[in-house]
């Protein structure tokens, strides 16, 4: 699948991809985000057992920890690493052997400094991939400096015309920015609740809360949707195709950055050897090539996206920036399940 063809695939096509199983090696099943069986990322894996893994797909890190939490089995789950408390808390997972990655010490360091993702316990969590989410917009009927603060979103002359994310690590890392939060590690129930008010003020504004990229990229596509909060896939594509979409990554308050990985399932049915073949194989330097080409993503390993001339990683807003960054670390399980909570009580009008 290639990026361009997953980007502008319909919304309900990827539903209907969630939760679905693509058969191929029995002995090993990866759960994984919809879109991300990727070719590229396979080789290594094929060329030493002549078949993918087996895949199934879910939509969001909410919805992969409650099917995981009720039984279903895999090998490796691919969370963002805002989820993985939940996977410690709840005892789905065991520590990788890192002995067994070559490409470990590649690995971005900045991505693995959470006592969540490491500890005295191991290394519990393999990040893969990272990206931004920040302000997309039509240039030609947004101005800059529109954009140039998130209380763009709180304006009423684009009252209809925005769209948010329908996932509460994206949608609270705005709140929180927008109201003088960077970092969500401490987050005191007044500065909670202030970015609680701000998303319920800025709700009657929402044209849409979006769920995956495709969805998102239509509604701009089609001048629907004026004003995003959105990943940096997207507004790359819609670039590509000459659509007049600008993305800032440098409002006053700030933007987001988050990461994902995979994690290493305890009990799990297939083979351990080969969940180690697919994470090197993911980890391996060209994989870093097919994951910008197909979704648009940064790659962990340093080394290799050494290897990427700075000019396309420009071009797919993965460049490093020097705008305040709010990261989207792991929360507590009760921090997470407030935020759930929370934002699925502001999108019902509560």
């Amino acid at each position: 699948m290639t990026r361009t063809r997953m980007l502008l695939a319909t919304a309900a096509t990827l539903i209907v991809m969630t939760g679905a199983a693509r058969a191929a090696d029995p002995e090993m099943t990866v759960f994984d985000w919809a879109g991300w069986e990727i070719e590229g990322v396979l080789t290594d894996y094929v060329a030493k057992h002549g078949a993918n893994p087996t895949y199934s797909f879910y939509a969001d890190d909410d919805e992969a920890f409650q099917k995981v939490s009720s039984g279903f089995k895999s090998d490796v789950t691919h969370p963002c690493v805002a989820s993985l408390p939940r996977y410690k808390d709840a005892g789905l997972i065991e520590p990788w052997d890192t002995s067994k990655i070559p490409e470990f010490a590649n690995i971005n360091p900045v991505l693995m400094n959470s006592t969540y993702v490491q500890d005295d316990g191991g290394v519990w969590f393999i990040p893969t991939d990272y990206a931004y989410t920040a302000v997309a917009y039509n240039t030609t009927e947004v101005p800059a400096e529109d954009v140039a603060t998130l209380q763009v979103f709180a304006d009423p002359k684009y009252a209809g015309r925005i769209s948010l994310p329908d996932n509460s690590d994206d949608i609270w890392a705005l709140a929180f920015l927008a109201t003088g939060v960077t970092n969500w590690d401490n987050v005191t129930d007044e500065q909670f609740q202030a970015a609680a008010d701000w998303l319920r003020s800025v709700h009657p504004n929402v044209r849409a809360y979006w769920a995956d990229p495709a969805e998102l990229s239509q509604l701009m596509a089609t001048g629907e949707v004026l004003v995003a909060w959105s990943w940096n896939d997207g507004v790359a594509l819609l670039q590509a195709e000459n659509f007049p979409v600008g993305f800032n990554r440098a409002p006053a308050e700030g933007a987001s950055t988050w990461y994902c990985g995979y994690v290493n399932m305890k009990d799990a049915p297939g083979s351990e050897d080969k969940a180690y073949d697919f994470i090197n194989s993911l980890l391996a330097h060209g994989s870093a090539r097919a994951l910008l080409d197909e979704l648009g993503y940064a790659h962990s390993n340093n080394a290799a996206m050494a290897e990427i001339p700075v000019e396309e990683l420009q071009a797919a807003f993965v460049d490093p920036v020097t705008t305040t960054l709010l990261a989207q670390t792991p929360v507590t399980a009760e921090f997470r399940e407030k935020m759930i909570q929370e934002f699925e009580n502001i999108k019902a009008g509560f």
